[in-house]
């Protein structure tokens, strides 16, 4: 079997968004741009692989220095034998990062091993973990990190270009007459909405009384009504979630930064959530992924899969989306363009589905001339340390 003979870590900066965009203005204090972290594995049989870990879009440097204190436990090693492999990083790292950064940097590597063996195979990566259950699957636009009304419009330009009618957005619990005017506008455009509460950074959380009078004022406000919230309630309060599905009527769900299936599982197992979101490049890969799916089916709820990172990360997720029989995924509005020049064409999106890639391996592309066009800026990170920026009041979405 073909072993692993080099490791690279590969930092990239791209534009991202609209310098207008409220999550520019809130996350990122030095512009529209952002970063992503990958691991480029080689076999030796000439074959290179890439996987991304979510850390470096707000941690780079922790990602490449976490990546360089890997590399010697893996080199020389089977690189088709996955499963051993994340053991043995997961030997090195689990004393100080049982959860958390070190597993964002595995699931760098286990995603470029699966890529670097599905192209050695020339077989797509759903295909190893035993074939696509569809041609398509259903996605969902996630943007809505609007404060004009002009900016939700365009979203809904995008949206209808793609054939896609199911639409996130995000809002916090002030966000009242904001998320009716959106859902009246989306309801007219035969669209329906989630909502995230955005709460996967709060300590502490919200109260589950916050959310329902969240809920119930909205739905007051409209017709419509949201077809789930996500992420309402912090993020190490699984109660919270359990109690808040028992008092509305909306789907309650989450788990993007969720960093081990341990803990998925046993929140799916405990009725925390209607659906859960893994996110490959989080929670230590895909075959983390698909662990979660099989508890999630065995329990009878959905997964729906995360996807707000770089192309690596994306179609992670998206493959074992495939594989395992998700019925639906995300797909992030927000432009970024280094992600979509390495998707290409493996990521098409037709009548508001998206079609099974069929290019070995992830289907990704990265060449020395696009590293070169979007080289590592140091500053371009996500701040945890929300700014406020300021966003019209309430009242400015009022019916005119």
């Amino acid at each position: 079997m073909p072993t692993i003979a080099n490791i690279r870590c590969v930092l990239l900066s791209s534009p991202y968004a609209d310098a207008d965009d409220p999550e520019i203005k809130e996350c990122f204090p030095n512009g529209p741009k952002r970063t992503i972290g990958m691991v480029e594995v080689t076999l030796d049989n000439g074959v290179t692989g890439l996987g991304e870990g979510y850390l470096a879009v707000f941690a780079p440097l922790v990602f490449k220095s976490i990546v360089e204190l890997c590399t010697p436990q893996v080199i020389g090693k089977d690189g088709f034998d996955i499963e051993r492999r994340v053991k043995d990083l997961r030997s090195l790292c689990d004393y100080w990062s049982l959860q958390g950064a070190a597993r964002h940097v595995i699931a760098a590597f286990e995603i470029a091993l699966q890529d670097a063996k599905g192209k050695s195979l020339g077989l797509p990566v759903y295909e190893l973990l035993g074939g696509a259950k569809a041609d398509s699957i259903r996605i969902y636009g996630s943007g809505g990190c609007c404060d004009a009304k002009e900016q939700f419009l365009r979203e809904f330009d995008q949206l209808a270009g793609l054939g896609i009618t199911l639409y996130k957005i995000r809002s916090v619990k002030r966000d009242i007459l904001r998320t009716a005017w959106v859902l009246n506008q989306a309801g007219h455009r035969g669209i329906e909405v989630g909502v995230d509460m955005c709460q996967n950074l709060a300590d502490p959380p919200q109260a589950v009384d916050d959310v329902v009078g969240f809920v119930e004022s909205v739905h007051a406000l409209t017709d419509q009504r949201m077809i789930f919230v996500e992420e309402a309630i912090g993020p190490d309060c699984p109660e919270g979630f359990r109690e808040l599905r028992g008092r509305i009527d909306v789907k309650v769900c989450g788990g993007e930064i969720i960093t081990t299936p341990k803990e998925m599982i046993e929140r799916i197992n405990h009725d925390v959530y209607d659906f859960v979101q893994p996110d490959a490049s989080v929670m230590g890969g895909i075959s983390a992924v698909m662990d979660v799916f099989d508890a999630a089916n065995a329990k009878g709820i959905d997964v729906v899969v995360h996807a707000w990172g770089g192309a690596a990360a994306i179609m992670a997720s998206y493959h074992a989306a495939f594989a395992a029989g998700g019925k639906l995924v995300e797909y992030p509005m927000l432009a970024f363009p280094l992600g979509a020049e390495m998707i290409g064409d493996q990521g098409l999106i037709e009548k508001g589905r998206l079609l099974r890639p069929t290019a070995p391996g992830l289907g990704l592309t990265l060449t020395p001339e696009m590293e070169t066009r979007y080289t590592f800026d140091e500053t371009a990170v996500y701040s945890c340390a929300l700014i406020d920026f300021g966003p019209p009041p309430d009242s400015y979405w009022a019916d005119d």
